[in-house]
């Protein structure tokens, strides 16, 4: 792994003030500034975004992306082709709230792989387990299958992230010793299973904030942190990216 990366996901939320604010105060940052970063502003603000981050070190993602790779009559779709032009780098594919409210599946995911690693962008695939899973002690068998879709991939860059999706806004937490372990679980399997390159990025996606950011670096295993509402407030973000260069 070569330095952490740190991706703020914005899920549903922002308005256009709102954004230039957060993203001249996020350039602002010392400590985001010298981070490997990414934010995932919704569609709709996706071309804002890229003007204001344009010459900066933040890179832009998107929180998904269409199946279908060619331009066609796909109402309400968003090709990667599409997300490459207004100056993406990364795209979310498969995040558990997806895998949750939209049922989408390993077939689907698959191809909306595809097509990211086509239009020559980055994915950030999610993996992870419900609490039930968790405590049937099934979760390593469900993730391998959900990384099972990951062996095409062989020879493009991707990062994954993993969500346990039983620790997310639940006021449950996933210890020190649970998240190395699923984290070298999963890193075993892609080197293993699917020819990953040694240098593979494994995120952690699960409710990273900045007073537990510092323990969750301190692990090798972690090769950064997707964030999810603590990405929407510039102090917590900045000193969770601060706690991310310090263990590089």
């Amino acid at each position: 792994m070569t330095g952490k990366l740190v991706i703020g996901n914005w899920k549903m939320n922002g308005r256009l003030a709102a954004n230039l604010a957060l993203i001249n105060a996020l350039q602002d940052d010392a400590a985001v500034r010298v981070a490997q970063v990414a934010v995932t502003p919704p569609f709709a603000y996706l071309g804002q975004a890229a003007a204001l981050l344009a010459g900066s070190n933040i890179a832009l993602a998107a929180q998904d992306v269409s199946a279908f790779d060619k331009d066609g009559a796909y109402t309400g779709e968003v090709s990667a082709a599409m997300l490459a032009d207004v100056g993406c780098r990364y795209v979310l594919i498969g995040h558990s709230e997806r895998r949750q409210y939209f049922a989408e599946d390993n077939a689907l995911l698959a191809r909306k792989l595809q097509a990211t690693v086509a239009a020559g962008l980055v994915p950030v695939y999610c993996v992870g387990e419900t609490l039930a899973e968790r405590e049937a002690d099934a979760y390593k068998a469900v993730i391998a299958e959900q990384l099972t879709v990951l062996a095409a991939l062989a020879g493009h860059d991707y990062v994954v992230a993993y969500e346990p999706v039983w620790a997310i806004g639940t006021g449950k937490v996933a210890s020190v010793e649970q998240i190395d372990d699923v984290h070298q679980y999963i890193r075993a399997t892609l080197l293993q299973c699917h020819g990953a390159s040694d240098s593979i990025r494994v995120l952690y996606g699960g409710s990273v904030k900045a007073d537990n950011a510092d323990a969750i670096f301190s692990l090798q295993s972690v090769g950064g942190a997707l964030v999810g509402g603590a990405s929407l407030d510039v102090e917590s973000f900045g000193r969770i990216c601060q706690a991310a260069e310090k263990t590089v």
